[in-house]
């Protein structure tokens, strides 16, 4: 089946989430939602959930799923808002349980940060499925950017997270903690065995040198041939070339404040006694 996918980019983060619906019925999922986040003041928004929960209410859909495609380093989620909104279930790969040992490591979070992915409804493993009514979803562990990494195949199309952005662009980092650009290398062969035909949405763009527009949708068959990490590279080639490329880049803007949140499912960490909800900034850890 090809379910009907209706995008929302973000500009301030370039990220991309989705609402895919059963065309056959009302039901409907959301993928890598976004809690916008002033880093200057430490002020959060919701105008960017308020926009799929708009669409989302004007359509008359019923959220059933609400799916991260991995613990996002640049982005806040707002997913529990979207719950809270339309319901849902909140879904993440089962690997989370190595992002928040890491993670709450480096945050120092202590013993009453569960690091069992119990803040979240479901855990996936590579070769689950589940239902947006009568769509049927499958799921790819495609680890190498971060451990808990997945690939959601719904119907026609594979929703990536960060593993692949539009050909042109390339592919994910891997010098985050647990991250290897040869696991990326074998992940994103799991993805290049769908059919060509398969429709590719990747979860963030910033328009390649020469682009003028913005661009999210691209196909399994265009990405073989025309990725310019990928196409005519061997497997130690995109190592070589991805390690070399990974030791000039920056952390991300939102790193430390995404990943406090993101490991717990898009909650802030519980309040101090005067009730505020407080961050935390670790020094020389990343």
């Amino acid at each position: 089946m090809q379910p009907q996918v209706t995008a929302f980019f973000d500009e301030a983060t370039n990220t991309i989430s989705y609402v895919v619906r059963d065309p056959a019925g009302d039901s409907a999922a959301i993928i890598d939602s976004v809690l916008d986040f002033d880093h200057a003041s430490g002020r959060t928004d919701t105008a960017s959930a308020d926009r799929i929960i708009a669409h989302v209410e004007s359509e008359g859909l019923r959220v059933e799923w609400i799916l991260e495609s991995h613990v996002h380093a640049d982005h806040l989620s707002a997913a529990p808002y979207l719950q809270q909104r339309l319901g849902g279930k909140i879904g993440i790969g089962d690997r989370i349980t190595v992002v928040q040992d890491t993670f709450g490591k480096v945050f120092n979070e202590g013993t009453e940060f569960q690091r069992d992915g119990s803040q979240f409804d479901a855990l996936f493993k590579d070769g689950d499925s589940f239902h947006i009514g009568q769509l049927r979803g499958d799921v790819l562990h495609t680890p190498g950017h971060t451990p808990a990494c997945l690939t959601y195949v719904i119907g026609d199309a594979a929703f990536v997270g960060d593993t692949l952005f539009m050909p042109d662009f390339g592919t994910a980092r891997c010098d985050f903690p647990g991250g290897s650009a040869e696991v990326l290398f074998d992940s994103i062969q799991k993805i290049l065995a769908l059919p060509d035909d398969t429709r590719i949405f990747v979860c963030h763009d910033y328009k390649a040198p020469g682009r003028e527009e913005y661009a999210w949708e691209t196909t399994v068959g265009a990405q073989k041939q025309k990725n310019v990490h990928l196409a005519g590279r061997s497997g130690a080639d995109f190592v070589r070339m991805r390690q070399e490329r990974d030791a000039t880049l920056g952390m991300p803007k939102l790193i430390l404040p995404s990943l406090q949140i993101n490991m717990r499912a898009g909650q802030m960490p519980p309040p101090d006694a005067k009730g505020d909800v407080m961050l935390k900034l670790p020094l020389n850890k990343l």
